[in-house]
């Protein structure tokens, strides 16, 4: 098995060589096209699926393990691990839609996101490091840095839809503050919440809507977890527009708030919605 995790990262090597890049997870951003992302998407999930494999044996002698650890250093495999997160949620985003010089290649991917997620790394788990890293008398060597805890977030699917909102909090904070986990979840929750305001903001302004009353909206739908396509239309009414173009600015206003309803949903399902995806 070793052999075949040896293998497989020689691959990797090889294709981002044959890309004109060094094999380094902060090279993947600079692949050229979907299709050269597709094909990175399916050489990392070989060398993933092997050291999730490898990791489960326990009969790993120490010559083997370090064997392992010299092909994909554990620093080294949870940046990759973050930057194949990032180029799958991206690729993943166009399928199933009509888009143009869409990369064939790209609805035939598999992303196989339980490879990379964790039992461990789980949202208390995040919450409690964060924690501790604001602690002033928690010793460095017992602590991550920021950048450390960033690349953790983005090394695991577990946290996928939550992780951009994770690293702008962690980088609002400050060390030596002494934030306890009560303290950190609340300053995270307060966060998202003054990030969902803005956001939605954003988008009245994009759509000359009034802000207030998209917000009123947004409320209304998340209380009763179901969208109404009257009160969308009551929404627009303002802007007087005939049946026509009121149809064109619904489906143009819902494309940037399905994103934002969704996130708001945390996985629980709208009803109503889908007939705008």
């Amino acid at each position: 098995m070793v052999k075949k995790l040896d293998k497989a990262v020689a691959e990797l090597e090889k294709f981002m060589e044959s890309q004109g890049l060094e094999c380094k997870p902060e090279e993947v951003s600079n692949l050229k096209g979907d299709t050269a992302r597709a094909e990175f998407i399916d050489k990392f999930k070989e060398v993933q699926r092997l050291k999730t494999q490898l990791d489960q044996y326990t009969d790993i002698k120490e010559d083997q393990a370090a064997i392992i650890e010299k092909l994909l250093p554990e620093d080294t495999l949870r940046a990759f691990r973050g930057a194949y997160i990032e180029t799958a949620q991206r690729l993943k985003a166009q399928q199933g839609k009509d888009i143009a010089d869409k990369a064939p290649e790209i609805e035939q991917l598999d992303f196989e996101f339980v490879l990379f997620s964790s039992a461990i790394i789980d949202y208390d788990y995040i919450m409690s490091l964060i924690s501790k890293y604001t602690q002033p008398d928690v010793p460095k060597k017992e602590k991550m840095t920021k950048k450390e805890l960033i690349d953790l977030i983005s090394s695991t699917s577990n946290l996928m839809d939550e992780r951009e909102d994770i690293e702008e909090y962690i980088n609002t904070l400050e060390t030596g503050k002494g934030l306890d986990e009560k303290s950190i979840r609340e300053g995270y929750q307060k966060f998202k919440a003054e990030k969902s305001v803005k956001e939605l903001a954003a988008v009245a302004t994009k759509h000359d809507i009034e802000a207030a009353s998209l917000q009123a909206f947004v409320d209304k739908i998340m209380e009763r977890m179901i969208f109404d396509g009257e009160k969308l239309s009551d929404l627009l009414e303002p802007l007087g527009l005939g049946w026509r173009d009121r149809t064109k600015k619904e489906l143009e206003l819902m494309e940037d708030l399905i994103p934002l309803l969704k996130k708001l949903a945390n996985g629980r399902e709208i009803v109503g919605l889908k007939a705008y995806e």
